[in-house]
């Protein structure tokens, strides 16, 4: 094994939406670090703190026909029965929603929570509260994916928050995802809904951690009563 082929396996790959950010760090660094050294180890914590959250480590992604995955990294902060925003023109019908919350530590890249084709991609403005409130699924700036999967249609959705300014699509209406593809990041710090057929039951609780391209929400093909969790 080379060099670079060991470094590879340390070092967790870097999301190319990243680089822009972190060459700017770098280069204020530099500069901070000529005026004032004490400076130039802030920038150098600064920049670290970047390149760590354009992270983009491989997954390893469960295949079954049925399963959910997560599309992001961080914790379920929400499972209700709620209608879909108007904009993704699903059926004016409730469905369940599950929501993931990520904070500015965990990683922002989305992935597709099921195989499929993107049916509508569309984009809304809005504001920019907390996304751990409910009603940030309705007022927030979003972005949302409807996708045909066999058996269902389902709603995935990126909602900035607070910190949050820049949703980032890397897919176009009419596209083939597998399970875990990557489809889009959010900077810095937000939360994706995904809306499910409204008797699919839950595999998850709410203040679960979620890992993106890993952890299964639910299974649209089981009837598997609803679990039950335990906090500690």
């Amino acid at each position: 094994m080379s060099i670079i082929d060991s470094a590879r396996k340390v070092f967790v790959p870097i999301h190319k939406e990243g680089y822009l950010y972190i060459g700017i760090a770098a280069v204020a660094t530099l500069v901070l670090a000529m005026i004032w050294s004490p400076l130039g180890w802030i920038g150098a914590i600064i920049t670290a703190w970047i390149c760590y959250f354009f992270r983009d480590p491989p997954r390893v992604t469960p295949v079954r026909d049925g399963l959910v995955i997560s599309p992001a990294d961080g914790t379920v902060s929400m499972i209700v029965i709620a209608e879909p925003p108007p904009e993704l023109d699903l059926p004016p019908q409730q469905m369940l929603r599950i929501s993931v919350f990520m904070n500015v530590f965990d990683c922002h890249v989305n992935r597709s929570p099921v195989t499929g084709r993107i049916v509508r991609q569309v984009y809304t403005p809005g504001l920019f509260l907390n996304a751990e409130l409910d009603k940030a699924s309705e007022d927030n700036e979003r972005n949302g994916l409807v996708i045909e999967t066999p058996g269902a249609t389902i709603g995935v959705v990126q909602i900035a928050g607070l910190v949050a300014r820049r949703i980032v699509s890397f897919v176009k209406d009419g596209e083939t995802l597998g399970a875990g593809d990557r489809f889009g990041l959010i900077r810095f710090g937000s939360r994706l809904d995904i809306y499910l057929p409204a008797e699919t039951v839950a595999l998850v609780g709410v203040g679960q951690t979620a890992i993106a391209g890993e952890t299964v929400l639910a299974d649209l093909r089981s009837e598997e009563p609803q679990r039950l969790f335990r906090g500690s």
